[in-house]
């Protein structure tokens, strides 16, 4: 991204570069970016002043009698375009309420700020850094049919198994054998190649990117840490690119976390520490995995909030296809050292002061990311405040694979929820922690559960599933 000093030095940039459009991008509640364009000539101080006005009610935001909002663009956020063929510059934007002038309450990315003011408030830290890991999969086609005579979906994948036999190559990847794959059998090597390459470009650093598990196309690229706001940018762009890309190659990309039965899933695990001052506060060698005392209050406030972070974290009927025993994603609230079956794991090659963190791995991408990162971060102040010891409340460590306990000691750890529905519960039941700092609203906490409700659980309680044709039809 590059991150002009003030409007003067952006419409320098927008002059000297050329620049004849600027898009204005804007998540909405539910964690899809929307979006206006402007003529650069209409890119200026009055802009940063009073801003473009868009409505606000029909992006989940106000009701449609009060749905005015105004789009201000984040200076820091800039970088030319390259999936536009007229020459453009984009900002990510902050979202002020047309009749106050201040940042709109339910602004996702808003939240998220005031988590990160939240913790230097209460003094525990200064800095939160987090490094988002990024699944999805590449698919050549995809056929959904919803309608009162038929429903279910087709997709096709040039790596996947079931091409054997059928317009093969000989190269296809077996289930669950994508892991590291090299090419030629990893076929998209260049395509995430290509997001990376244009990321960086754009003033994204990427870690890395391979082949992840899934076979039939699943991908990973994860990005270095950085802090909560810039990283809910960076996810958001990232999905950006992967789509923009795979679209110009004839390709299409999902990051729900269950596109395929019998299939690895994708989610989103998000490694986190706290600093203050510059210096790393998750890291004592004496103790458990080299985490702190302070640390080990932070994994606590996480579990212990499990539940209901799982509303904001897990927020699609699907989240709960992939939160299922059998595969690496958690179905527990546990930690380890290492163990992927945990719901927090402490990665192991992470051994110096600076890099101690660990990785909460339920969240995947239906989430609104901003306000994923600001409930996680909620949840660890409230476990150090409370000074909440993992260990005494039940919650490991467990070194062995969750699947392999005995069904007895299993029954011991508390579970994460395994329904759409049981995780808004444990959200209406359990969201205090959310309040604290006025970080969320409690009509917004309210309105999202509600409308998941209405929109996910029961628009899909009252629809038959495919499978439900195979086990019933002759009953």
């Amino acid at each position: 991204m590059v991150a002009f000093a003030d409007i003067r030095e952006a419409m320098h940039f927008v002059q000297q570069k050329g620049i004849r459009l600027v898009d204005l991008k804007f998540s909405d509640l539910w964690g899809q970016w929307r979006h206006v364009t402007i003529s650069a000539r209409e890119f200026n101080e009055r802009l940063m002043q009073e801003g473009v006005g868009f409505d606000g009610s029909s992006v989940g935001f106000k009701r449609v009698e009060a749905g005015d909002m105004v789009l201000v663009p984040d200076l820091a956020t800039g970088w030319v375009d390259v999936f536009c063929e007229v020459p453009t510059l984009s900002f990510i934007c902050h979202i002020v309420d047309a009749t106050t002038r201040e940042a709109f309450r339910w602004d996702p990315r808003s939240i998220a700020a005031k988590a990160e003011e939240h913790l230097k408030h209460t003094g525990i830290a200064d800095e939160s850094r987090w490094g988002p890991e990024l699944e999805f999969y590449v698919f050549d086609r995809v056929n959904i049919y919803n309608e009162p005579h038929r429903s279910g979906f087709e997709v096709d994948a040039e790596e996947a198994h079931w091409r054997m036999g059928r317009d093969g190559t000989g190269l296809e990847l077996p289930k669950h054998g994508g892991y590291h794959a090299a090419p030629p059998r990893d076929a998209l090597n260049d395509l995430r190649s290509e997001v990376c390459v244009l990321l960086e470009d754009a003033g994204v650093p990427v870690k890395y990117h391979h082949h992840e598990v899934g076979g039939a196309g699943q991908c990973e690229i994860e990005v270095p840490m950085d802090g909560l706001v810039r990283s809910g940018d960076v996810v958001m762009m990232v999905k950006y690119f992967v789509r923009n890309v795979a679209r110009r190659r004839g390709k299409t990309v999902t990051f729900m976390p269950k596109p395929l039965v019998g299939e690895a899933g994708n989610g989103m695990h998000f490694h986190q520490h706290l600093f203050k001052g510059g210096r790393p506060l998750f890291y004592d060698e004496r103790g458990y995995a080299g985490l702190s005392r302070l640390a080990l209050s932070y994994i606590g406030g996480l579990l212990s909030h499990g539940a209901a972070l799982s509303g904001l974290v897990n927020p699609s009927s699907n989240s709960y296809r992939r939160l299922t025993p059998g595969y690496e994603a958690p179905v527990s609230l546990f930690f380890s050292l290492g163990n992927r079956s945990a719901a927090i794991r402490v990665p192991e090659y992470a051994t110096t002061p600076e890099t101690k963190r660990i990785e909460y791995r339920p969240p995947d991408a239906t989430c609104n990311v901003y306000l994923a990162l600001a409930a996680q971060l909620m949840a660890g102040i409230s476990g150090i405040r409370r000074n909440v010891d993992p260990t005494a409340e039940g919650f490991g460590p467990y070194e062995d694979n969750f699947f392999s306990l005995a069904d007895a000691e299993k029954e011991r750890i508390r579970a994460l929820p395994t329904s759409l529905e049981e995780a808004l519960d444990a959200l209406d039941a359990g969201h205090d922690f959310l309040l604290e700092g006025d970080v969320f609203p409690r009509d917004l906490l309210a309105f999202w559960t509600r409308h998941k409700r209405e929109t996910d659980v029961r628009e899909i309680q009252k629809r038959p599933h495919p499978y439900e044709m195979v086990l019933y039809y002759n009953t």
